[in-house]
């Protein structure tokens, strides 16, 4: 599978995540990312494009459903809880790279808290 671009922006974000691994369970058209066994990040063309889905918390996926028409429901995943975002679009690289963090941090926050590779109340944020 070619990455668009979308795709090797998610990629290269995931990449930098402590313990994220990728992993084809699916398939050699399907690229997922997980942490601890649990997936935050799918990547694929299945549909004939190349997309990218990630976790959402439902109120955040409903608002950047509205906010951008390429980002929509969850390819083959909970509509609720889960986004798409397809090529060929306004979206930019810090936004995607933005939303596998949060797709991330949702997974994180709910293993038990030994098997956290991070705490997500303060990843990302500079020591105080």
């Amino acid at each position: 599978m070619a990455h668009s671009t979308l795709q090797q922006w998610a990629t290269a974000r995931a990449d930098e995540l402590p313990g994220a691994v990728p992993e084809q369970p699916f398939g050699p058209d399907h690229w997922v990312y997980k942490v601890r066994g649990k997936m935050f990040l799918l990547l694929s063309d299945a549909t004939g494009e190349p997309f990218v889905t990630v976790k959402a918390r439902p109120a955040d996926a409903t608002t950047l459903r509205e906010a951008f028409d390429e980002i929509i429901p969850g390819y083959h995943m909970n509509k609720r809880h889960w986004v798409s975002l397809r090529s060929g679009g306004s979206l930019e690289e810090p936004l995607v790279r933005d939303l596998v963090t949060e797709s991330y941090l949702l997974v994180v926050e709910s293993l038990p808290r030994v098997q956290r590779p991070v705490d997500p109340a303060t990843f990302g944020q500079a020591p105080a």
